[in-house]
């Protein structure tokens, strides 16, 4: 019962940041947004800046939720697990939805840079887990895969400012968005198959 009335703090809170946003939200106004008194509030958080902390947690949560499913996903060979997760992940960067309501729950860049290292860390970690699936199935091929491992977080950060608006724009000269995603799909899959063992290549 406890965690249930947390979690509810937790979205009551996000939602109103997000519309309110984060100076313009009371404690009070997540008290009556949440049928909760101020004191049962106080009991799970300290401060508006503690229940801040806790949306900004699950918001990078969401962001990793879906790369988590593919990570967890046994009936996937590690090379599908790899290529989905990078699939997700760019598909994941374009989606304006989650953009838009990071920039509502942030007040400045350093805490939006927060965020996406919070993100990136759990997606290394689940990368990780994929990777070290590979291996000790025999599929990857080690140099290649502490390769990736290094150029993985450097890659994150590429997909979320070539899938930005305004860089788009910037990259509109005659590139097409079918084009331009062609060739990121065309990256994913040189990587996967340069990270495979060459005899467990079809």
């Amino acid at each position: 019962m406890a965690s249930k009335t947390r979690e509810k703090l937790i979205e009551v809170a996000r939602q109103l940041f997000a519309r309110q946003g984060l100076a313009h939200t009371t404690m009070n106004d997540i008290a009556a947004a949440s049928e909760k008194g101020r004191r049962t509030i106080y009991t799970y958080f300290k401060s508006k800046r503690e229940i801040y902390n806790a949306v900004i947690e699950r918001e990078s949560d969401r962001h990793v939720e879906k790369m988590r499913e593919v990570a967890e996903d046994m009936t996937l060979s590690p090379g599908d697990q790899l290529y989905q997760f990078m699939l997700t992940r760019y598909k994941s960067a374009a989606d304006p939805t989650g953009r838009s309501l990071l920039s509502k729950l942030t007040l400045d860049a350093k805490r939006t840079e927060r965020i996406r290292k919070m993100t990136y860390n759990k997606e290394l970690l689940l990368l990780d887990k994929i990777l070290l699936r590979g291996l000790n199935e025999g599929v990857f091929n080690r140099p290649q895969t502490e390769r990736l491992k290094a150029f993985m977080r450097r890659w994150l950060m590429s997909v979320d400012w070539t899938s930005h608006p305004d860089t788009m724009q910037l990259l509109a000269s005659g590139i097409s968005k079918e084009d331009f995603d062609r060739s990121h799909l065309a990256l994913i899959e040189f990587i996967i198959e340069g990270t495979l063992n060459k005899n467990t290549i079809q």
